[in-house]
């Protein structure tokens, strides 16, 4: 497995130039989007062949190269916290903010090195082609976002049983994505499922928004070479009695680092 980030923390080399066909483009989102699709193709392709064949490494091998080229778009990436996944208290609930879909074509070069991962998505991905083939392949648990009380019960008893499994599981508790946290909007499920299958918790914060919202479809948006990329994952957090404090502590982990990294942009 070629892993990208075998240190605690990772910044892309400042003195990294774009791709001459991203130049040429203006740093059009077109580029962007027909790299990853094509990387999409690939990962299905293989996936299609079987879960023996569609191993962790040949999916950290897909994913690397939508790193290689968010960094060829002019993305600056920041990672801390890295050290906190090789955790031997694993595997752990990963909880996380949810920014834009940049997430989904990244996260899994970035944990899956370290970490047996699964995904929670909405249903509705299964109908992309490709993109749905690699992601069953990869055991993630999908939820269709329509009824609350049925998506709560798939992902207690589907997430416990990738978790027994040695998988950690990753929940973005946001009903949508946002470029703030709105804690009143940010639900307890992914606590909820720790307590449940008594494991920790790893709070993750990232800021992704250098991936911005398009006007007509939303996940083909314009990238922002003026706007870094960054992820941090927290140290793991027991689960203490109802899992109220729990929840707060992962709310002010993730706010305290939007806060840093908005006051940076801002300097």
């Amino acid at each position: 497995m070629t892993n990208l980030f075998p240190n605690n923390t990772y910044d892309t080399d400042p003195k990294s130039k774009r791709n001459f066909i991203s130049k040429i483009t203006f740093n059009s989102r077109c580029y962007f989007f027909l790299r990853t699709a094509w990387v999409f193709y690939l990962t299905a392709r293989c996936a299609r062949r079987g879960r023996s064949h569609f191993n962790l490494d040949k999916q950290v091998y897909y994913c690397n190269k939508n790193i290689r080229t968010l960094e060829r778009c002019g993305a600056k990436i920041h990672l801390r916290g890295l050290d906190n996944l090789d955790s031997e208290e694993g595997p752990f609930v990963i909880i996380g903010n949810h920014m834009s879909s940049l997430e989904t074509v990244v996260l899994n070069s970035i944990i899956g090195s370290r970490l047996k991962i699964s995904f929670i998505f909405k249903s509705s991905l299964l109908k992309v082609p490709y993109l749905g083939t690699a992601l069953m392949a990869q055991n993630s648990i999908p939820i269709d976002r329509v009824n609350p009380r049925e998506d709560f019960k798939t992902i207690i008893t589907e997430g416990k049983n990738r978790l027994q499994n040695g998988h950690s599981v990753l929940v973005f508790p946001q009903s949508t994505r946002s470029p703030k946290l709105i804690p009143q909007e940010f639900n307890t499920i992914g606590v909820k499922l720790a307590r449940a299958a008594e494991v920790k918790v790893i709070p993750l914060a990232l800021k992704t928004d250098f991936l911005g919202r398009g006007k007509i479809f939303k996940d083909f948006g314009p990238l922002d070479k003026n706007k870094a990329v960054y992820f941090e994952f927290g140290a793991p957090i027991t689960v203490e009695g109802n899992g109220r404090e729990t929840h707060q502590q992962v709310i002010e982990f993730i706010q305290s680092r939007l806060d840093k990294w908005n006051e940076a942009e801002a300097r």
